[in-house]
């Protein structure tokens, strides 16, 4: 039995014609996107301005998030599938990251997306997605960037980013930790992250939401010229 792989594809855009390409091909890969062999649940996503943690599109930075059998296929397809190569060939840098998924919670455009895994050794990855209810989106994104600013002051998160499907109603965040005390200390201190969960749940934000943990299995290429995942040996 083979153990599923995530891979997300962040991809960084130059020029202003390589970044209306990127802008166009939001609409247009997902004609061809799902034709690319083993390929199984896939995103396309665009990301706001910063981290991504801002309701301003980032005309720069776009992201293709996909599943498939196992990470020596996930490897092979994020590099060499038509699709990839196309984004891969116009984007100035590049940086895939490959992931087991070792728990996943609630759902995504209707479906589970992730396949469990037993838990392994490695660094984890946190990945949450939620649709906000559209008479929601402001008070969401009021909270938004107390939050950012928490989680990048921690010493302790390797990679963060905001992207999404949709501007303002579809928000992803994906961040990467040494382990799981980093992670849990981040999420449950008393802070803005704290308050945004509870007004989650009283005030019923979200139309759809989804929580994942991830084992951080591999990477490729790089983001602002590093690895990110370098950095969890200095935090380490």
């Amino acid at each position: 039995m083979t153990t599923q792989c995530v891979s997300i594809s962040f991809y960084r855009f130059g020029p202003l014609r390589a970044r209306l390409w990127a802008l166009a091909m939001m609409g247009a890969a997902r004609f061809s996107i799902g034709k690319t062999p083993h390929i199984g649940f896939w995103k396309l996503c665009g990301s706001g301005t910063g981290e991504g943690f801002t309701p301003m599109p980032n005309t720069q930075v776009y992201a293709i998030l996909a599943t498939w059998p196992n990470t020596q296929i996930a490897q092979e397809q994020s590099l060499s599938a038509p699709l990839f190569r196309r984004y891969n060939a116009r984007a100035d840098e590049s940086w895939t990251v490959f992931l087991t998924p070792t728990s996943v919670r609630g759902a995504w455009s209707g479906k589970v997306p992730f396949v469990e895994s037993a838990d392994t050794e490695g660094p984890l990855a946190a990945l949450t997605r939620a649709t906000v209810k559209t008479r929601k989106a402001l008070r969401f994104w009021k909270r938004v960037p107390a939050i950012s600013s928490v989680i990048g002051a921690d010493p302790n998160v390797a990679f963060k980013i905001g992207i999404g499907e949709v501007p303002l109603l579809h928000q992803i965040t994906f961040s990467i930790w040494p382990n799981a005390d980093a992670m849990a200390n981040f999420a449950r201190k008393d802070g803005p992250h704290a308050r945004a969960i509870k007004a989650v749940r009283s005030d019923d934000w979200f139309a759809e939401e989804l929580y994942a943990r991830f084992r951080v299995c591999g990477e490729a290429g790089t983001w602002g010229g590093v690895s990110p995942l370098a950095q969890l040996k200095e935090i380490s």
